[in-house]
């Protein structure tokens, strides 16, 4: 499989990406290849599990720019481990236009594909777009308020208090951070048990597991899933239905105002990631779906 290197300027940021190249020609047209842009979740490297999502796609024809956001991963750009909404949405619409630029590939073919939190970029980078060919949200968060009821039922209150507090105190004051995973009981972003381990286990040799502690600030009003309605491009929204991260009834919600193809699988968040049971049958459905509606005709 071939992969390249590149950058991209997003704002004052550099995005650092990998491009890899599709194989063979069954989706090719004279314009040449679709090209997939692909994004991680909350506080996500690109080489923390995107690789053989992103393998796979290229090995059905497709090309794949991968990339980290600004202040994360190989990505410039300051303050580090910061998760911004809008610098995120800004970063991935110049991951589009550096995907539209690359060789070999056709510039209005492009495939815009996320998970969790890039779940939902991909719905407000789809919408109002005939440029964009296809949508792949795998157990896509799509609505902040639903995320923080979700995450009562699932969390003790206290624990959820003490962030809270500690990210009011980033926003409002000197700039805290916190782990991105930590087991229940402390401090961290995401503290379901199991949440650390399932982690760790993609992480790569860029991840941090440290975050701007104002990111649950960030999420209370991130509502992409309003824009599911103005996505013109077919969509495949992926759900994991015992999801303890994302809640799969918002998911749901979007994925009938976008009128996707929907997926379900019977397990949590992280089940549908390398090494885990339902990671194959993910992929196997995203590349038919691919190839369903990019195979020319």
């Amino acid at each position: 499989m071939k992969r390249g290197e590149l950058t991209f300027p997003s704002g004052a940021a550099e995005c650092h990406a990998w491009h890899f190249t599709g194989e063979g020609d069954d989706l090719a047209t004279d314009a040449g290849r679709p090209v997939v842009v692909m994004a991680h979740g909350l506080a996500g490297t690109k080489d923390s599990g995107l690789q053989p999502f992103a393998e796979a796609l290229a090995g059905a024809g497709l090309d794949v720019l991968a990339f980290d956001y600004r202040g994360f991963g190989a990505s410039g750009g300051e303050p580090r481990q910061t998760v911004s909404m809008s610098g995120q949405f800004d970063d991935y619409r110049a991951a589009m236009a550096a995907a539209a630029r690359l060789p070999g590939v056709d510039p209005a073919r492009l495939v815009l594909w996320g998970v969790s939190l890039a779940g939902g970029h991909v719905l407000a980078a789809a919408a109002h777009r005939d440029d964009v060919a296809a949508v792949v949200a795998l157990t896509p968060l799509v609505d902040g308020l639903a995320a923080g009821r979700h995450a009562l039922a699932h969390h003790q209150p206290t624990a959820m208090l003490r962030s809270t507090v500690l990210g009011l105190g980033s926003r409002l004051g000197s700039r805290r951070m916190m782990p991105v995973v930590a087991r229940p009981g402390e401090l961290g972003a995401l503290t379901l048990d199991g949440c650390l381990e399932d982690y760790l286990a993609i992480a790569g040799p860029t991840w941090r597991n440290e975050v701007d502690a104002a990111v649950g600030l960030e999420l209370g009003n991130h509502r992409p899933g309003k824009q599911a309605k103005h996505v013109r491009a077919p969509l495949l929204v992926q759900i994991a239905d015992l999801d303890r991260s994302a809640p799969p009834q918002a998911a749901a919600k979007a994925a009938f105002a976008g009128r996707a193809e929907v997926r379900h699988y019977p397990c949590d968040h992280f089940d549908v990631w390398p090494g885990k049971a339902w990671h194959d049958p993910a992929v196997r459905h995203q590349v038919a779906f691919l190839r369903r509606h990019l195979a020319p005709r």
